[in-house]
């Protein structure tokens, strides 16, 4: 590291982040930070990240400008938009939490509403979409890694009900989402919000990201605080003065149901395969969430009954 009296000062710290398969370091040229990220052929959506990350700028969702990228060496050189996320304010009064969710919230209606309608999306390599297979490895990936590995339950689980519940989520018509818009991926700069790993971007259910956010196991939010994000969210997707309709609510619950399952999974084989221990952590706040769901999906009492 250079002293920062050198007229072009240069520091660069590792940044640990996530579960992406990429490295980060944070670089501090003269009075200007960037954001250095290396990437591997081990997981291919990696190399998409700067194309997606163009394409949401164009429909108008705020994320990190890209500076560099060089494909062929896994280079990306990018905005440092901070590391001040939507986590770090787990702790505030709930009138700040409730704007910094709001705006978040609106982010993602622009996406859900206006990206799978604009010029270019054909060019992009987006992600397996979310077909009756994905939702299907999901349910998989959580009896595999949280059921299996984590509690050691090896009695055969009754996939029918699961099945039939992918099956109908796959036959809903599909906007494009996040896919892990969670509380970590979301940077609160200047009072506004910025959408990072987004590399994950493919067609599916918006409930699927709202899910995401409003069950995130890393953040604790009241029913009461739960509610009313869902219904700002409705609100600016139907009109204001709307009342959440049953039928939005019980797709909403399909798709909590199924992400709360697929970060159980991640969660067990994360901390037991790949040695990261601290995500372990996270289970007893994502099953107690899954309980809950499952408590309001009709056919699922066996599996209610296995994860209690």
């Amino acid at each position: 590291m250079l002293s920062t009296h050198a007229p072009h000062a240069v520091a660069v710290l590792p940044i640990e982040k996530g579960g992406s398969g990429r490295k980060f370091w944070r670089m501090q040229v003269a009075d200007r930070s960037l954001i250095l990220v290396r990437y591997g052929a081990d997981r291919p959506e990696n190399r998409h990240y700067v194309a997606i990350g163009q394409f949401l700028q164009e429909v108008g969702v705020r994320v990190p400008v890209t500076f560099f990228h060089d494909e062929a060496e896994g280079l990306i050189v990018m905005e440092d938009a901070g590391d001040n996320d939507l986590w770090s304010h787990r702790q505030d009064s709930w009138p700040q939490r409730r704007a910094l969710y709001q705006r978040t919230l609106d982010q993602a209606l622009r996406l859900h509403t206006a990206a799978h309608l604009t010029p270019g999306l054909e060019k992009l390599q987006l992600q397996q979409q979310f077909d009756a297979a994905l939702y299907r490895w999901e349910q998989d990936y959580f009896v595999e890694h949280c059921l299996g590995r984590h509690f050691g339950r090896t009695e055969s689980v009754d996939r029918t009900r699961l099945h039939e519940i992918a099956d109908e989520l796959a036959a809903l018509p599909r906007c494009l989402v996040h896919r892990d818009f969670q509380s970590q991926n979301i940077i609160v700069r200047a009072g506004e919000v910025c959408l990072i790993d987004f590399q994950g971007l493919r067609p599916g259910l918006a409930q699927y990201d709202l899910a995401s956010l409003l069950l995130d196991p890393y953040v604790d939010l009241t029913a009461a605080e739960h509610d009313d994000l869902l219904a700002h969210y409705t609100s600016g997707l139907f009109g204001p003065g709307h009342v959440d309709d049953g039928e939005f609510r019980r797709i909403y619950d399909l798709c909590a149901m199924q992400r709360l399952m697929q970060a159980l999974g991640a969660y067990g084989k994360l901390g037991h395969l790949d040695g990261r221990a601290h995500f372990l952590e996270h289970i007893p706040t994502a099953l107690t969430r899954l309980r809950e769901i499952l408590a309001r999906v009709p056919g699922t009492e066996a599996l209610r009954e296995m994860v209690s």
